[in-house]
């Protein structure tokens, strides 16, 4: 059986919609970039599904390159720009992400807009069960992503320069039309849940809601764990940042707990049907609870309204992933979902809601 470790861990030979040129990149980079060289080796790192992400070798240092796709892109997708200026205001003040080195609009040089990181040399684990590690190791790890989202939540984006990264208001709302016009514009089938779920979730919007920094898809598979401490070290892949309700980005950190198995091999970073308490990994309910203690705050508002919000969203991401791969523009050569699994989430989604 596939194993999304072995998927997605490590680096391969970009594929040829994928390739760069060489030459003309290194041209660019050689003067900006202290040890790259004009003449380096690339990789693809196999992880990811949107923005292609390279490894840039060089003869002293490596970086790492991430790009927009080729082909005909969603207007509001693969925002690179926003990734560069979020990581750079971050790394600033010493949170954990890849400090930026350059941002490059110029689409001349590789055929799309870029930017250009430090490489952290660390662990991602594809796996929600973290397998490989000690049960005190599992512990530390999920603590560390529960303070990392809170202390993410706190940060003032005023003061870091952003009030303008997003309206400081209306973010459910807004969040909501936008995912539902990108539906809209992937859909393959017809799904009776998903029309309700947009239906339903219109009707339960919140009457007001808080304003935060949001990372936008933060999960164990974004977090780089340090190579031997269970901190995290980098938190990467900042394409869905904005200012936002921060319970929205809560909700979608839980995933792991209750994401279905996958239909296809190495689909699901789920822990359904992992023994938790023997991995020393924490339930659902003392994960939000460890955050809402970091926060300061007794609960999550209309939990359950949050978490079906997020899994019709996830349901919309993966029917934009089948779509990319219909049309031939996918980030992987191999695409681990399938339009059962868009069905199964929406049909949870609806359940959690309790419209079942």
């Amino acid at each position: 059986m596939a194993d999304r470790q072995d998927m997605l861990s490590g680096t391969e030979v970009p594929p040829e919609h994928l390739a760069l040129d060489e030459k003309r990149l290194g041209a660019f980079l050689a003067p900006r970039l202290e040890g790259l060289g004009e003449v380096f080796r690339v990789e693809k790192f196999k992880g990811g599904q949107s923005n292609p992400t390279y490894k840039l070798v060089g003869f002293d240092n490596s970086y790492v390159l991430r790009r927009k796709p080729p082909g005909n892109l969603l207007a509001s997708a693969h925002a690179i720009d926003r990734e560069y200026r979020i990581t750079k205001a971050l790394s600033e003040v010493g949170f954990p992400v890849a400090r930026p080195a350059l941002y490059c609009d110029d689409e001349t040089i590789i055929g799309s807009a870029f930017y250009i990181t430090e490489f952290v040399d660390g662990r991602v684990f594809w796996n929600a069960d973290v397998p490989g590690v000690s049960n005190e190791d599992r512990t530390a790890i999920y603590d560390s992503m529960s303070e990392f989202l809170a202390q993410l939540h706190q940060l003032d984006f005023n003061v870091l320069g952003l009030g303008d990264f997003g309206k400081q208001t209306g973010f459910t709302e807004r969040n909501l039309k936008r995912w539902c016009g990108i539906y809209e514009q992937t859909k393959m089938v017809d799904l009776p849940d998903v029309d309700w779920l947009m239906k339903e979730l219109y009707q339960r919007l919140p009457a007001s809601e808080p304003t935060a920094i949001l990372h936008g898809d933060f999960g164990l598979y974004n977090a780089m764990i340090h190579r031997t401490e269970p901190r995290i070290q980098a938190v990467l892949d900042w394409e869905l940042s904005t200012l936002g309700n921060p319970y929205i980005d809560l909700a979608h950190n839980t995933r792991a707990w209750w994401e279905p198995l996958g239909f296809v091999e190495g689909t699901a970073t789920t822990l359904v049907g992992v023994d938790l308490e023997a991995g020393g990994i924490p339930d659902m309910e003392s994960y939000i609870a460890s955050y809402c203690r970091r926060r300061g705050i007794d609960e999550i508002p209309d939990l359950q309204f949050y978490l079906g919000f997020v899994q019709f969203r996830y349901a919309v991401m993966i029917q934009g992933i089948l779509k990319r791969a219909s049309v031939g523009t996918s980030v992987n050569r191999r695409v681990t979902h399938s339009q059962d699994r868009v069905a199964a989430i929406a049909a949870l989604a609806r359940n959690t809601l309790g419209g079942a």
